[in-house]
This record gives structure tokens, sequence and C-alpha cells, in this order.
């Protein structure tokens, strides 16, 4: 079995990263939520949309080491190695920020890859520059399922026929739908494999 994954907010969680680099470079009060969506929206109310852009940027370029891998990767990539399950990841991602310091986003989030206990040299890594091109390398890579948490790519016309498609969706911000598997914790992998091995 080959199972494609997508990297940010699938693998990589950032639940209070931009929290953390909003207050280190004094852009939010010390005492302000620590959600990601309401540091976006408190941005966008003050017409501060180009800092939000530049925090982004340095986020995913500066500051992954403030990231962390959900709940459960590290035990599930283990399950794949340990069963002979081929992993490939696929990220729709820019090489640099649209504003501020030109960071190599790709280098900044290998670098990450590689300083996570999980990652191995068997695992393939692709960063593609538009959603096109990560939808054509899902493709040429002919895994079986794919794990994305955007029901915007899983419902795209150009997605490939052959992968199954998982949503995940820790927060449970979707309904269910037939046109995918809902993943709401990476524990639940193993037994979904499982089913799609014995449908």
């Amino acid at each position: 079995m080959h199972i494609g994954i997508d990297f940010d907010n699938t693998i990589v969680c950032y639940d209070d990263v931009f929290y953390k680099a909003a207050v280190e470079k004094k852009l939010i009060p010390a005492a302000f939520s620590p959600s990601k969506t309401q540091i976006r929206d408190f941005f966008r109310a003050e017409q501060r949309e180009t800092e939000w852009t530049e925090l982004q940027g340095y986020v995913y370029g500066a500051r992954m080491d403030l990231a962390q891998p959900f709940p459960g990767v590290s035990a599930f990539f283990a399950h794949c190695q340990e069963h002979n399950i081929q992993i490939s990841i696929v990220s729709h991602k820019t090489k640099h920020p649209y504003l501020g310091t030109q960071y190599d986003l790709h280098s900044a989030a290998r670098k990450w890859l590689l300083q996570q206990p999980f990652f191995h040299d068997k695992i393939d890594l692709f960063f593609e520059l538009t959603l096109q091109e990560k939808l054509r390398r899902i493709g040429q890579t002919e895994c079986d399922a794919f794990i994305d948490d955007l029901p915007e790519l899983l419902n795209e016309p150009n997605f490939p026929q052959k992968p199954r498609k998982i949503l995940f969706d820790p927060g449970n911000l979707y309904q269910e739908n037939t046109q995918w598997q809902k993943l709401s914790s990476w524990e639940q992998m193993p037994s979904i494999l499982s089913a799609f091995s014995n449908s």
C-alpha cells in the first residue's frame, strides 16, 4: 500500500505557533487569544493584512521550530514502516513568502522534517509550487489514498482518480461526505487502512 500525505496542517500542527511568533514580534498583546483564526481576524479587522501575510512567512520560514507534529503522527509513520507501507509527502508550498523577508520555505520545511524522529530516507518528499502541480504529483505517485486537511483540494476536478480521499479534520469542522473518509485523529489511520484492505 502507498499513502500520500499533505504537509502543513496535516502532519505539522501550528496550534499556538502564530500566537508565540506574533507576541515575539510584539504584533499582538501577550494576553491575546492563542487561536490562529482569531489572530488573523484581529489583523484583518485593523487593516493590517500585510503584517499578517508577513507573519505567515516568518512562521513558515524562520520559526518552524515552534511547530510540532500532530499527536499520533509518529506512531502512524512507525506503523507504516513496520507494515511496509510507502509514504509520499506532497505539499503545495511557494518557495518564498509573498511579502517580507524572503525565507526559503521549502528548505525550512525540509529541515523541520529531518529533525523529526519519524522521518526517514524511504519517505518521498515533494514541494510543488502550485495547486495543479500538487494534483499532478499526487497522480504520479500512484498512491492508494491521500490525506489532506482541505476539502477544496479533495473536491478539485483534477484530483486523480486512483487515491481514496481522506479528510484530516481534527477540529471536526466539516460534515460527513460520501466523497471522502473523515479522519479526526491520526490514531484512527491503522483501522482505516485495514478497512481499505478488506473492502
